[in-house]
């Protein structure tokens, strides 16, 4: 693919390690970046777009950035891109008891992976979702809120899937599979 790396800013190792894995058969390479970008409030667009136009700024070059927000229905979507915030004051249970008295725990996991050719550049939006629901924690809690979602039809918790199997269906998947079509478009231009 590319002759140098992409810059893919984060400070979560979990997050790189899915990225290198799922682009691996693409040949993209990446590298990473622990910028201090604002955590910054909207939707996911708009956090995605101003995030990834500053760390562009930051790093004086082409780079992508990353957000993942965890969608209940019951609570038209929230706490959506706040599930950061969410899930470090209220824990997985607590996350399960803002439900309790909701006729639905129906969920979606969104991953926006935003791309910036550079400072000045307009951020393109890549976005993958996954459908599933919240269910008491079951499997390794190694990644924030894996143990509470369930992928529809397959009876796992993110945190219960393997490696390969979770990386096969998920939201950043999905996104970095949209990713990968969009860059080796601008090689062959």
């Amino acid at each position: 693919m590319a002759s140098t790396p992409l810059v893919f800013v984060t400070g979560n190792a979990m997050k790189l390690q899915e990225a290198r894995a799922i682009l691996l058969d693409a040949k993209v390479e990446i590298t990473s970046q622990d910028l201090d970008v604002p955590e910054l409030q909207g939707t996911t667009q708009e956090i995605a777009r101003e995030k990834c136009r500053r760390a562009a700024e930051i790093l004086q070059g082409p780079c992508i950035t990353e957000d993942t927000a965890l969608c209940f229905e019951a609570l038209n979507g929230l706490p959506g891109p706040y599930i950061k915030s969410f899930l470090k004051e209220l824990g997985l249970d607590g996350l399960n008891t803002l439900l309790t008295g909701f006729p639905t725990n129906a969920a979606h996991a969104l991953c926006t992976f935003a791309y910036s050719a550079g400072p000045g550049t307009e951020p393109i939006l890549f976005e993958g979702r996954t459908d599933g629901k919240i269910v008491p924690p079951r499997g390794a809690g190694k990644f924030g809120w894996n143990p509470i979602f369930e992928v529809d039809g397959t009876g796992k918790t993110f945190a219960e899937m393997t490696e390969p199997e979770k990386n096969s269906i998920s939201h950043r998947y999905r996104a970095l599979e949209k990713l990968t079509v969009f860059l080796r478009s601008q090689t062959k231009s």
